[in-house]
């Protein structure tokens, strides 16, 4: 029998299938180089945006190390500096000596200079209050109390006003006479203080102790400012009977607390008076 010839149909068939499978390798191998070409684009692009970080780091590595080297220069040089050619070890070179060898000797500055006068007169003037006064002339009424920074002078008011009174007797314009001139040879600050005795008092004028004290203190820096003393260095103030300096359950105690103090003051005792 002879084989069955193939139809023009299924001849045309065959050559379309293969035509097909040939356009499909062509198209696996275009995609294949796109590929391929896409990936080294990637890889070229990568290597352009790390080559700067690259160049940065090696900067940055090499500023490190020059300023090291620098630091290194500058300790050289100090270390030169201090054991350089006809210094002693450890002296410093003229432009490197500190400031306080340059205009005023070290230790001995102005400023302390300042504060060893300030010192000196806060010293003399505390330590003999009484220096310049001229104590010799008072009379045995005034008893003189020297303390730290301080002189008082203490009058009993038995001399200086009669009972209940803050009118200034003869006696006492005597007594006062003589210490006004030794007042007038200071020129400290002076505190008159009236101290009475626990004994109260009841007078149209003086309805207590503390108008009594105040008053008498009051008389006293009066006459003081009417013989030349000048009111500015002048207060008076009254205690009444709240500082005594014996028992007032006796007469003795009673008469001893009974009496005007002058004080002179300095003015370290005047600002520790304040607080």
């Amino acid at each position: 029998m002879t084989e069955p010839l193939e139809s023009p149909a299924i001849g045309s068939v065959g050559a379309a299938r293969k035509a097909l499978l040939e356009r499909q390798r062509q198209l696996e191998q275009e995609l294949a180089q796109a590929r391929q070409a896409t990936h080294m684009a990637r890889r070229q692009t990568a290597n352009a945006v790390r080559e700067p970080d690259s160049e940065g780091e090696a900067e940055g590595w090499l500023i490190t190390y020059l300023d090291m080297m620098t630091l290194l220069l500058v300790l050289l040089v100090v270390m030169l500096a201090f054991a350089g050619k006809g210094k002693g070890a450890g002296e410093l070179p003229q432009s490197l000596k500190p400031l306080s060898e340059g205009v005023l000797p070290a230790g001995s500055g102005l400023l302390e200079q300042a504060g060893r006068s300030l010192r000196n007169g806060e010293s003399d003037s505390t330590s003999n209050p009484l220096q310049g006064l001229p104590v010799d002339q008072l009379g045995k009424d005034i008893e003189v109390i020297v303390k730290e920074g301080s002189v008082s002078f203490r009058i009993s008011s038995e001399i200086l006003f009669s009972s209940a009174q803050a009118d200034l007797s003869l006696e006492g314009l005597r007594v006062l006479q003589q210490l006004v001139p030794v007042l007038n040879s200071s020129r400290h600050d002076i505190v008159v203080v009236g101290h009475t005795d626990s004994l109260p008092i009841r007078s149209a004028r003086f309805p207590s102790n503390w108008e009594l004290s105040g008053a008498r203190a009051g008389s006293v820096v009066r006459y003081l400012e009417s013989n030349g003393v000048a009111r500015q260095r002048m207060r008076a103030v009254g205690f009444a009977d709240t500082r005594p300096l014996a028992d007032n359950s006796t007469l003795e105690g009673r008469a001893s607390n009974r009496r005007v103090e002058l004080i002179l003051e300095t003015p370290q005792a005047a600002e520790m008076s304040d607080d």
